[in-house]
């Protein structure tokens, strides 16, 4: 399913976001480079081979591959659409206020989803995986199960209030460039710019906010890699209550096995309402009307959401390097700790706290299987070799220029030197990836031991003040949880940096990494916040002394050293990709869109099936469907506990109602990407055929190259929206207004 994420990760020095499925991945960023000293014993840990064949279908004379016009992709800025090729290639030529109603009706859900107002009285339309977070808080605050039974407001007055949920709605975007870029012009280095850069972007932000009035908020979007910076005004209502949220077993059919898949049959729809001041549902007249009759094979459709993050524009060699480090790393990670979680949570299903881990092992189960597509498509030879062929028609539209090739011609060559410099830094990025206090894959007793190494460290009032803070906001995970993510970081010690590290020696003492955990936990007071609160108030010679903080100060000199070396490698990196960009957008300007950054893009498609598996992908899959793959799987397939397919009771005890033939789910060839989640799909006169929740699994490579003849757009077709709400779930009062487009 579309991505969405509510656990961020942070990765070494930096947060991780955006990617695309169920929840939002974690995007590893492009990998630091090289440190000004090497990490001691740099032995790269062995390589995943190449793939020696070529995906099916394609030539092994990856010399001939030629780029595609839209590897780029087609995550369109609605500022600067493309109106002459949705002429040429439609027919259709939408005017300024087709894209102004267009930007008012699309959403931004909180900080994970895109969502979009379906009614005049602020009706909301996302995913139920966008909303999974609200309904799990709900449920745990009612004492309810809504997760497995739903949630279902039968009259105005049970729609349930969600705390910090929030929408924004883009009401203007403004052009910055030469702002941004004029504070930086006299910048003495790369280091020097990008700092004078995020200076001018900082105080624009304010300025501008606080022009913009009380529940407005501007926001500077960095686009092309700084060809262009816009401010993006931002109009937030706070005041969101959930509406409608169908049961797990019908949002997820098919769970894990189905996810990134198609044919499918997911529900994944939910819906909330947006309260004005008054307390009242807001009234707007910026909404997207439903569009009963849904579409046919081959109409053109349009998705307006805000995609997370792509790395579009990156040279050969970042996606090289990606392949054979950082993203592997990363997956693996992912692997790791999504068999903790889930183990945990299956050992212990009335635990208190179990529903909330059960979301953390959803994202990290979506996100591996993510990752695992985007390590697939980087190892694919044929789509590097597009990739490649994209680059030296770049090379060679800059030779044709003189003017730039001056100013930007060693472009690539520097990226990929600084790519090989990179390659000693591999096994720390392997053995640090993570270990940040507060992220879901490090144990919460070195968390904190890190966190205390740093108190202790500190000269400063401020910054021991600051850190203790941090300390106790830190969330016990239980001891079990502890013990297994500190093994399999131990184990990463020992794969990265080898036996005769220091990092390694100190971490396992002598023993193997299982019974280190062990020691270390056992041994330590930081494994509890009760703890915690009881060694400081000891003393520093005490928390000094506590193992997890011994520890931590024996790591910390090497993880410092690679924090340092990424920090300022990156505003190399950063200068490089920068110009290059720059570069691109002198020679191509708009006609290429630039990278996804959770920003509103309308992308354009038609409703098209595709070939797979040896046969061919039906555009529309029926209700038909969804009783058969559960009679299938779960009745006949010998799958008797705990099936992905199993029907929900409601669709069961509906069997003879509902309309068997209903399109259920759909796909399109539309360009998405993680944060797309809950964006609705529209036909040419902005109404709701449908609202995106997943990329198929050929879609997965898209983080760095589009190809519309596998990639598609998974939906939730209009047709099973209504149906189910009024053959199903009693929810008639929402499909009238859905139908009429207000109460």
């Amino acid at each position: 399913m579309m991505l969405r994420f509510r656990y961020a990760l942070p990765l070494a020095a930096a947060l991780i976001a955006f990617g695309c499925g169920t929840q939002r991945p974690m995007a590893v960023p492009d990998a630091p480079p090289a440190m000004a000293a090497p990490m001691p014993t740099p032995a790269a840990p062995p390589v995943a081979a190449m793939p020696a064949a070529p995906a099916a279908g394609y030539s092994a004379d990856y010399d001939t591959v030629r780029a595609g016009r839209f590897d780029n992709g087609r995550m369109f800025t609605v500022d600067e659409p493309p109106t002459d090729y949705f002429r040429e290639t439609y027919g259709f030529a939408p005017d300024q206020a087709w894209f102004d109603r267009a930007r008012l009706g699309a959403l931004r859900f909180a900080t994970y989803c895109s969502a979009s107002f379906v009614s005049d009285d602020g009706l909301i339309l996302t995913n139920h995986h966008c909303a999974r977070e609200s309904v799990t808080h709900a449920a745990v605050e009612d004492g309810n199960d809504y997760t497995a039974d739903g949630f279902y407001a039968r009259t105005l007055a049970q729609e349930k209030p969600i705390e910090d949920l929030f929408v924004e709605q883009l009401i203007a975007i403004e052009d910055i460039t030469a702002r941004i870029t004029g504070a930086a012009a006299n910048a003495a280095d790369p280091a020097a710019r990008v700092q004078a850069i995020a200076g001018a972007i900082q105080a624009a932000e304010q300025e501008l906010t606080a022009g913009a009035g009380e529940g407005h908020r501007v926001q500077v979007v960095t686009l092309y890699s700084g060809g262009q910076y816009k401010a993006y005004t931002y109009r937030r209502y706070g005041d969101i209550r959930l509406v409608f949220a169908p049961e797990e077993l019908a949002a997820f059919f098919g769970g894990d096995p189905d996810n990134f898949t198609y044919p499918r049959y997911s529900l994944d729809f939910s819906l909330f309402r947006a309260y004005g001041e008054d307390g009242r549902p807001l009234e707007t007249d910026n909404f997207f009307r439903f569009e009963p009759a849904g579409t046919d094979p081959g109409d053109l459709v349009f998705v307006l959401g805000n995609p997370g993050s792509t790395t579009r524009m990156q040279t050969v060699a970042q996606l090289e390097y990606r392949r054979d480090y950082t993203e592997p790393a990363f997956l693996a990670l992912l692997e790791s700790g999504m068999g903790v979680y889930g183990d945990y949570s299956a050992a212990h299903p009335g635990e208190e706290g179990i529903p909330e881990m059960r979301d953390l092992y959803f994202s990290l189960s979506n996100s591996q299987k993510a990752y695992e597509g985007r390590v697939g498509g980087l190892r694919d030879p044929y789509l590097i070799a597009r990739r490649r062929a994209a680059e030296q028609s770049y090379i060679d539209a800059l030779a044709a220029r003189p003017d730039l090739m001056a100013q930007y011609g060693s472009l690539i060559d520097d990226i990929a030197a600084n790519r090989a410099g990179a390659q000693s830094l591999g096994p720390a990025y392997g053995a640090f990836v993570g270990l940040v206090p507060g992220s879901p894959l490090t144990a919460t007793v070195m968390g904190r031991g890190i966190l205390a190494a740093q108190y202790l460290a500190a000269t400063e009032t401020e910054a021991r003040d600051r850190l203790r803070g941090q300390l106790g906001e830190q969330d016990d995970q239980p001891a079990d949880v502890q013990r297994e993510l500190l093994r399999i970081r131990f184990e990463r010690f020992q794969q990265y940096f080898g036996m005769n590290n220091a990092v390694t020696a100190a971490a396992l003492s002598g023993r193997n990494p299982a019974a280190s955990a062990a020691a270390l936990l056992s041994g330590s007071a930081l494994d509890t916040q009760a703890g915690t609160e009881t060694l400081l108030g000891q003393g520093d010679a005490a928390l000094a002394a506590d193992p997890a903080v011994v520890l931590a100060q024996a790591i910390l000199p090497a993880l410092g050293q690679f924090q340092q070396g990424t920090q300022a490698a990156n505003a190399q990196i950063a200068d490089l990709t920068a110009r290059l960009a720059r570069a691109r957008f002198e020679l191509y300007g708009t006609s290429i869109p630039p990278d996804a950054t959770f920003t509103l893009r309308i992308s354009d498609g038609v409703v098209r099936g595709y070939r797979y598996n040896g046969t061919q992908a039906p555009p529309y899959t029926t209700t038909y469907g969804l009783y058969d793959r559960a009679t299938s799987f779960c009745d006949l397939g010998g799958i008797s506990e705990d099936c992905p397919w199993a029907m929900p009771p409601r669709w069961a005890a509906a069997r003879e109602e509902v309309n068997m033939a209903t399109p259920f789910n759909l796909v399109s060839t539309n360009d998405i990407i993680g944060g797309n989640s809950g964006s609705p799909l529209l036909n040419r006169d902005l109404e709701v055929v449908g609202i995106v929740f997943d990329g198929n699994i050929e879609s997965l490579p898209g983080n760095f190259i589009y190809d519309d003849r596998f990639n598609r757009t998974v939906s939730v077709d209009v047709r099973i929206m209504l149906e189910s709400l009024e053959t199903v779930y009693d929810m008639d009062r929402i499909a009238r207004e859905l139908r009429n487009g207000g109460m």
